[in-house]
């Protein structure tokens, strides 16, 4: 093992993107099955639910499409599911697992098994006990494909759950319960119970695969990589397997020692002008100190002489990484007309800019880089906000039933006869009233709710200052399957995102790059910009367009990434707050909050303000408030 690695307990793999490590994780299942298929042996594969493995689950089903790989000697057992559930429920991993895999591939139905939701609670034991004997007889589980939950729970086996259980009933952790009410539309809709394949179960597989995508997971794949094993991560007791990997992309690997501090671990090429940085920031946050008092000394006993003997003394480190973050600094996002913007992150002309801000919901703009858009408004650019969905499946129902009630009223005063308003009105209420939790609107009631988000962007961006002609709605086809679950990002979604583009041809592109949030949607937002911007790359407007990168809902960039800072006073801060609050079925109480319980305009003014106190913390300049951005470069 390299000097680089020596913390990981796990052998721990990192790719660019989550899509080139689900290729990798695609391709050893399938040259596994391949393997067994010509010694003429059974293939026993374990498989994972949820978001990590929808990507490794397509690229299987495109090679059986496309005759490279059959999985008719292959014999799936799946490591949970939800109790009880009903298989044809929207959130039924049985149904999850037909969708994605099994109804798109030749494997025989009778060697599918999945734990069964529907059992009576007295039958649930013999069940388990049953399902643990089927995979002996088969040999054993020749791979299992795990993602890992936010306590650090592999299948359901919550905090607490021993190294040698089996499968079992398990009650659910809160934490999990919480993540998953988005699902459920409600927590309380929520089951209490879960069936899992035991931690005993997982580690007598012969092979395991570990995945997570996100800078959300990077916390708990550090503790469970470098940590110390330990019933409180059940995660942890992978590290005794003897034949286990973890895949990461980027974002996930983050808080890994060998990415987070490299310093600590072995000598490193200062000539890289970001790692500098980030070191130096790590440091004055390690010994608490701003960046122009920091001593030889501190250097020294951090893991740093080296850099202080190559680019020393520490004062020259600390000027130069000072001036840097200094000239992130700008209340020009828009670059300063007639200045020097040799220092600038944003060039002085042309002016005023034509730019575009994506969207990925109709809230994101102004909870994000509400300051921002303001400013650029103010300063007198061509600004035009692209809202990518609808936003519709976060709507509550009374709210739809509250508008279409108006609408009767207003239909009525307008001359609509008293029968059709009220056949309209009880039609949409009937149908509300009726549904189960988590059941697909009708179109009708889908197309009130995003009516409604459409509205309340229509105010925020009224309340900045642009005019309606600036305000487009793209409505992305991957979006609108009325369920939280996406469809995949398809042709005419990037087909929509090219010929905005074109039409506008900006200066300035802002894009959403948080991708912690939990459905997905900005990073399928996000992937639809960048496969835009590739198409266009060659347009010579591009040649002259910056791509900025915005964070604020789910997580914020750290200071050694950021290289646009924008302050915001405290007016500025107020107005932001206003124009946040023009969304109001997303205030007081969001349908889809996540884990975080402060309403989203909490969440972005708390974020804003503490990448100011950071700042303020390395000596820099006290602001109020600081948005954050970075360069994206095509």
């Amino acid at each position: 093992m390299s000097q680089s690695h020596r913390l990981e307990k796990i052998s721990t793999l990192i790719f660019e993107t989550s899509e080139k490590a689900s290729i990798a994780v695609a391709q050893e299942i399938a040259d596994l099955i391949r393997h067994k298929a010509k010694e003429g042996k059974p293939c026993v594969l374990g498989l994972a639910t949820g978001s990590s493995p929808t990507r490794v689950y397509a690229e299987l089903v495109a090679m059986v499409k496309a005759g490279s790989l059959s999985f008719a000697n292959v014999h799936t057992f799946n490591l949970d599911e939800y109790y009880p559930m009903n298989p044809d429920s929207l959130q039924s991993y049985v149904r999850f697992m037909h969708e994605h895999l099994f109804d798109l591939i030749d494997i025989p139905k009778n060697q599918i098994h999945i734990p069964d939701g529907t059992l009576p609670k007295a039958e649930v034991a013999d069940f388990c006990l049953d399902y643990e004997k089927q995979i002996l007889e088969l040999g054993g589980i020749d791979l299992q494909v795990l993602g890992i939950g936010r306590t650090g729970h592999i299948g359901f086996n919550e905090p607490g759950s021993p190294s040698n259980s089996i499968t079992r009933m398990i009650t659910l952790d809160e934490v999990t319960r919480v993540d998953a009410a988005s699902d459920f539309f409600g927590e309380e809709n929520v089951p209490q119970r879960a069936i899992t394949m035991g931690v005993g179960t997982i580690l007598q597989a012969k092979r395991l695969i570990l995945m997570a995508w996100g800078e959300g997971k990077a916390s708990i794949i550090q503790k469970a990589v470098e940590g110390p094993v330990t019933d409180k991560i059940p995660s942890t007791f992978l590290q005794a397997h003897q034949n286990v990997t973890v895949y990461l992309d980027d974002a996930s690997s983050a808080e890994l020692t060998r990415i987070k501090t490299p310093w600590l671990l072995q000598s490193c090429d200062w000539s890289d002008r970001k790692l500098v940085r980030k070191a130096v920031v790590w440091l004055c946050q390690k010994v608490q100190k701003p960046i122009l008092k920091l001593t030889n000394k501190d250097y020294a006993e951090h893991g740093m002489s080296d850099l202080v003997t190559e680019f020393g003394p520490a004062y020259q480190i600390n000027i130069d990484i000072f001036n840097k973050l200094q000239h992130t600094i700008t209340g020009w996002p828009g670059g300063k007309p007639n200045a020097d913007d040799t220092n600038r992150p944003e060039r002085a002309s042309p002016f005023p800019k034509k730019v575009v801000i994506f969207s990925p919901h109709p809230d994101d703009d102004v909870i994000s880089m509400g300051g921002t858009f303001i400013r650029l408004a103010d300063q007198g650019h061509d600004v035009h906000v692209a809202y990518q969905t609808s936003g519709n499946i976060a709507v509550f129902d009374d709210d739809a039933i509250r508008f279409a009630d108006f609408a009767m009223d207003y239909n009525r005063m307008m001359g609509m006869s008293e029968a059709e308003c009220l056949a309209v009105f009880h039609r949409i209420r009937n149908s509300i009233q009726n549904k189960t939790p988590g059941q697909i609107d009708t179109a009708e009631v889908q197309a009130i709710k995003g009516l409604i988000r459409r509205g309340e962007a229509k105010a925020g961006c009224r309340y900045v200052g642009i005019p309606d002609a600036n305000m487009h709605f793209l409505d992305l086809p991957f979006y609108e399957t009325g369920t939280v679950k996406k469809n995949p990002i398809g042709p005419k979604d990037v087909e929509i995102t090219v010929d905005l583009l074109q039409s506008i041809k900006p200066h300035q592109i802002y894009a959403a790059g948080d991708l912690s949030d939990p459905h997905g949607t900005h990073r399928v937002c996000l992937t639809a910009v960048f496969e835009a911007i590739e198409q266009l790359k060659n347009e010579a407007w591009m040649k002259d367009c910056y791509v900025w990168l915005y964070r604020g809902a789910w997580q914020e960039w750290d200071i050694d990434q950021i290289e646009m800072a924008v302050p915001l006073s405290p007016d500025e801060l107020f107005r932001k707050r206003r124009a946040v609050f023009k969304h109001q079925s997303q205030k007081d109480s969001a349908m889809f909050p996540g884990a975080d319980k402060r309403e989203f305009w909490q969440r972005a003014e708390d974020r804003n303000k503490d990448t100011a106190d950071r700042y303020k913390r390395l000596g820099l300049a006290d602001y109020e408030a600081i948005e954050a951005f970075v360069r994206y470069h095509f």
